[in-house]
């Protein structure tokens, strides 16, 4: 039988109503759910796996039931399989999250009958080098940051596109964002937005000392390093604001456009731009 997984945000008590509708539903179409930890403390109806080990199920659909953050998540389990993400929003912004619960099984009617599209998101990969070596690799669906740590003093950080010198800066740390990121820690930053299709990368400082320094876009293509020249007391590199790595003076950390993609299972072909009125406020007076 064709398998579905079903990831949850924990503590959600909704769920407790919302999964036995869903399982019961997904089997009465031919589909055998499997459930992550956190949706196993409110439903006992379907085998319960731990979400990182999800992928070696090879679920036909993922069912995200929570909000942008369980989306992020997922999407960095799932990077290396393409598998169609279904994301319905029980969070407080969603705006990458934009099924709302009421639409969950019309949604799931057009795809099961082939009736949507899958939009594609881009991801970005991080590797820190150091010494010349790699000592790790990351992927990230919306941003990697390179920041310094808890004390508010500013770090100095050094950046190249290909191998050439952009710029050298005294700030609290670099964002390197997709275009799918450009509408998160980017925006907050005064970075610009992008639109999901569009082939680049948005690198932004940071609170930095400099009035003369903005956000650039540059190529999907480019390599972009960011090296840590000094810090205060830690620098740490972090990917989507929920995974982060330390990071030592002298460490370079190279971010170019993943191989792996985000594939969205999408029913309305203005999903982007009516999130960004309805979510952000773009575009009202």
């Amino acid at each position: 039988m064709i398998s579905v997984a079903i990831v949850c945000k924990p503590h959600k008590p909704e769920l407790a109503h919302i999964l036995p509708e869903l399982v019961g539903w997904l089997r009465r179409n031919g589909y055998e759910p499997i459930l992550d930890r956190e949706g196993g403390e409110f439903c006992d109806s379907a085998p319960i796996v731990d979400s990182g080990l999800m992928p070696a199920r090879k679920p036909a659909l993922v069912i995200v039931l929570g909000g942008d953050g369980t989306l992020l998540s997922v999407a960095r389990i799932f990077a290396a399989t393409k598998t169609p993400i279904l994301s319905v929003n029980l969070g407080s912004l969603g705006f990458l999250t934009e099924i709302r619960l009421a639409d969950l099984y019309s949604t799931l009617e057009g795809w099961c009958s082939n009736c949507h599209t899958l939009d594609a998101r881009s991801m970005l990969q991080a590797q820190v080098i150091r010494e010349g070596e790699l000592v790790s690799s990351h992927e990230a669906l919306n941003e990697v940051v390179v920041s310094k740590g808890e004390i508010a003093r500013m770090g100095d950080f050094a950046v190249e596109l290909d191998g050439k010198h952009v710029a050298h800066f005294r700030a609290d740390g670099v964002i390197v964002s997709t275009p799918t990121g450009s509408t998160a820690y980017t925006l907050a930053a005064n970075g610009p937005i992008l639109t999901p299709d569009v082939d680049a990368l948005v690198v932004t400082p940071i609170c930095p000392h400099l009035l003369t320094l903005r956000p650039i876009v540059i190529r999907g293509d480019a390599l972009l390093t960011v090296r840590v020249e000094a810090v205060p007391n830690q620098a740490l590199l972090t990917m989507d604001g929920q995974s982060a790595v330390t990071l030592q003076r002298g460490d370079e950390v190279h971010c170019r456009r993943s191989t792996h993609t985000v594939n969205l299972v999408r029913i309305s072909e203005s999903g982007f731009f009516e999130a960004l009125r309805s979510k952000l406020s773009w575009g009202e007076r």
